[in-house]
């Protein structure tokens, strides 16, 4: 291969891309017929338009045209400039229309997500229910919610099912992303926001509590009151003595309890 040639392909794979993919190509937006160096580019870039109706999202699936980034070619999408022969990405998925330098990512794409994914394709498994791919270690080890990943994080409102961010499934199957569900823990929130179901083991609080209830005499007035709950992680309903400090679910001990009306009786 002639000198020349060499600098060029190596050039054309020296400083491309934008911060969220290394790649030599734009795409052509079809919804704006904009260039933009991905699709989250122009994501970002259209949330911020200021007239609401003109906001939208890139359907991945819907380019058809990409522009080389080495010789400034556009052309149909492929993996390989038709013009200057350059690589526009290392890793290349036709349905997708997905260009990325950094194959120690291991992309992979799922067939039933429809999208492309990273950290190999050994590593996940697809859960039909909870419609996406989840790692081998969450193989019959997780509560199935169904769709549980295509909605928005309950802390930032992000989409889960399609967001470059690491995802965490609590106890109670819901997710979330792994930084929001940390920053949650650590601001001593142990509550899924959704279904408010504890997402950690609690039991030395509870016993915590236990002790501090023991040690705290409620007024006389108030020591024969009982008070109907709702145990948020069991679902169960009992009737308990009322305490300013908590009320301690009868079925699974749990206090991540909460108030509410007594049952009505059939007449």
């Amino acid at each position: 291969m002639e000198r020349s040639v060499l600098e060029r392909l190596d050039f054309g794979k020296m400083g491309y891309g934008c911060k969220h993919y290394r790649r030599r190509c734009r795409i052509r937006a079809p919804c704006c017929n904009e260039l933009y160096s991905c699709r989250h580019c122009h994501n970002d870039a259209t949330s911020m338009l200021s007239k609401p109706l003109d906001r939208h999202e890139l359907v991945r699936q819907d380019v058809e045209h990409v522009v080389c980034s080495v010789c400034d070619t556009e052309q149909p999408v492929a993996q390989v400039c038709t013009n200057c022969g350059v690589r526009m990405g290392e890793y290349f998925c036709s349905i997708c229309k997905f260009f990325d330098d950094e194959t120690g990512k291991e992309h992979f794409h799922c067939d039933d997500c429809g999208i492309c994914r990273v950290g190999g394709r050994e590593n996940f498994f697809h859960c039909k229910k909870c419609g996406s791919c989840y790692s081998n270690g969450l193989r019959d080890n997780h509560l199935c919610v169904e769709n549980s990943m295509r909605h928005h994080c309950p802390i930032c409102y992000e989409y889960l099912f399609d967001s470059l961010k690491d995802t965490a499934v609590m106890k109670c199957g819901h997710t979330m992303h792994s930084e929001c569900y940390h920053e949650m823990i650590k601001r001593d929130q142990y509550c899924c926001p959704i279904c408010s179901k504890s997402v950690i083991d609690m039991s030395r609080t509870w016993k915590r509590i236990d002790e501090e209830i023991e040690a705290t005499v409620m007024p006389e007035d108030y020591q024969n009151r009982k008070v109907w709950i709702l145990c948020n992680d069991c679902n169960d309903t009992t009737e308990v003595y009322f305490h300013i400090i908590g009320h301690k679910c009868g079925h699974c001990n749990s206090y991540n309890t909460r108030a509410i009306a007594p049952p009505v009786l059939p007449q």
